[in-house]
């Protein structure tokens, strides 16, 4: 997904400031695009917490009956990985290193953008409710311009008690996705039944951050509900994720800090402003002419692409 805001925000990044206790990381409603935006609710990134692990990114959207807000042409990005997981719904995915995807729920698309990719998603006509997340995931400094590529992946839930858990990337409990990440990651989905307690294993070297979908819990005596997103800091070796009068549907994301500071403007990561000015000169280039260039080969299908928005007056910078 794209950050298709007219005007979007100048977010300087530093490593992850480890506090002694969870926080509480609440939304901020945001239109992408234009007179008919779909709205989305962001938690990542935020001016007190940047980052959980490597991730950096997180948009919560629906579940909206009109799937047709999501409709986001080929648009660019660079230094990161998209995580693309669904509740509801179908979008079908392009990309300019060829790769033509349906992802359904419960189902991951991952797009590595490396040195730079450009991809397109659109919600399939004829779904009744579109409804998921966008995540996104820093690179580190040694593996940024690597190739780009495109994985999916088709987990298979398992059981803890009364609840279902779905890893998706990492590793949780003894089940693995096989697919590879260039940090320590973990992102899985939790199913928890109402007046539950479910008592999870985890590595301690990591911040966890639980996205809520829907439902009240509570975790290390903080408490979270619909769209909010709890920060846990690393030194557990488990997690107790406690549940109210209704069930949980959450993400579980974590990862160890991962201590470069990094400059996040629109759809680029780089670690300076002449980088991401650089980046937004080569897709408005590529954008003008089509075709090949540093973005890949742009599919057939594709009759126009987002243009970059005008970069800010003021300088990028990272602080620290």
């Amino acid at each position: 997904m794209s950050n298709v805001e007219a005007g979007p925000e100048v977010v300087a990044h530093e490593p992850s400031d480890a506090r002694s206790g969870p926080e509480l990381l609440q939304p901020r409603l945001v239109p992408l695009g234009g007179p008919r935006a779909q709205p989305v609710r962001r938690t990542l990134p935020q001016r007190t917490r940047s980052l959980i692990g490597a991730w950096c990114f997180a948009d919560h959207y629906g579940p909206t009956d009109d799937v047709g807000l999501m409709s986001i042409p080929g648009h660019p990005h660079t230094g990161l990985q998209t995580v693309s997981w669904l509740f509801a719904g179908t979008i079908e995915h392009r990309d300019t290193v060829g790769s033509h995807m349906v992802v359904r729920a419960g189902e991951m698309n991952l797009m590595t953008a490396g040195r730079g990719i450009a991809h397109s998603e659109y919600a399939v006509a004829g779904d009744e409710v579109l409804h998921g997340v966008q995540l996104w995931v820093a690179l580190p400094d040694r593996d940024r311009f690597c190739e780009p590529r495109f994985e999916h992946h088709v987990p298979e839930p398992w059981t803890l008690d009364d609840a279902r858990v779905t890893v998706f990337l990492g590793s949780l409990m003894g089940s693995v996705s096989p697919v590879a990440t260039s940090t320590p990651l973990l992102g899985a989905q939790l199913d928890v039944p109402a007046g539950a307690a479910l008592v999870l294993d985890v590595d301690p070297a990591f911040e966890h951050g639980i996205l809520v979908d829907s439902g009240d819990v509570r975790v290390a005596g903080a408490a979270a509900t619909d769209a909010e997103l709890l920060y846990l800091p690393p030194g557990s070796s488990t997690l107790t994720v406690e549940t109210g009068d209704r069930p949980v549907r959450a993400l579980l994301l974590g990862g160890t800090p991962l201590d470069e500071r990094i400059v996040m403007w629109w759809n680029f990561i780089g670690r300076t402003h002449e980088e991401v000015e650089r980046f937004r000169a080569e897709w408005q280039e590529q954008a003008q002419a089509g075709g090949t260039g540093p973005y890949g080969t742009f599919p057939d299908p594709w009759t126009s692409v987002l243009p970059a928005p005008a970069l800010p007056n003021a300088r990028l910078r990272s602080r620290g």
